[in-house]
């Protein structure tokens, strides 16, 4: 099932989540290293890269939820999709508060705040798992003529808007 969202002929919700996913994923990182080095730049770096997931986060989850729209009601695919997407929502919203509860800059990282990316940054595995499933089991937003021998999708992008007419065929 292709995704509903397409840029290029890919789906667009599956283009932005590698942002939030990386950049959640590497605050967190950013704060662990904080804890061992007590190092106050890494707190900082910590900062701007929740909030910069954060807002990928926020552009990415539309795009999935018009995704989510297209599956038909009553599959797995349907379920799966909507404790994906619950599952973002929170996640979304513990890290909210996590970057909420920080100074900026922040000199130290308050324990409520790294308890809530650490938190938040385990749902991300259940959810990114779950996202997999939805694509891997269940097909969606993958192309319906994919295949190991498909042609590109900048190929398909162009025959759809012009007919071509090959060689030797009328």
């Amino acid at each position: 099932m292709e995704g509903r969202v397409t840029l290029l002929g890919h789906p667009v919700h599956q283009m932005l989540v590698v942002f939030p996913l990386g950049l959640l994923g590497a605050s967190v990182v950013f704060d662990i290293v904080y804890l061992f080095t007590r190092n106050a730049e890494f707190t900082t770096v910590a900062y701007w890269t929740l909030a910069a997931g954060l807002l990928g986060g926020l552009l990415a989850a539309p795009f999935g939820f018009l995704d989510w729209l297209k599956l038909p009601a009553g599959t797995r695919a349907k379920r799966i999709g909507a404790m994906h997407g619950g599952g973002n929502l929170i996640l979304v919203v513990l890290f909210a508060a996590s970057w909420l509860l920080r100074a900026e800059p922040p000199a130290a990282v308050p324990g409520l705040a790294l308890a809530l990316s650490f938190a938040g940054v385990g749902l991300a595995l259940v959810t990114a798992w779950l996202g997999g499933e939805l694509v891997v089991r269940h097909a969606v937003g993958i192309h319906d003529d994919a295949g190991l021998n498909a042609e590109s999708s900048l190929h398909n992008a162009t025959a759809r808007r012009r007919p071509t007419v090959r060689p030797g065929h009328s």
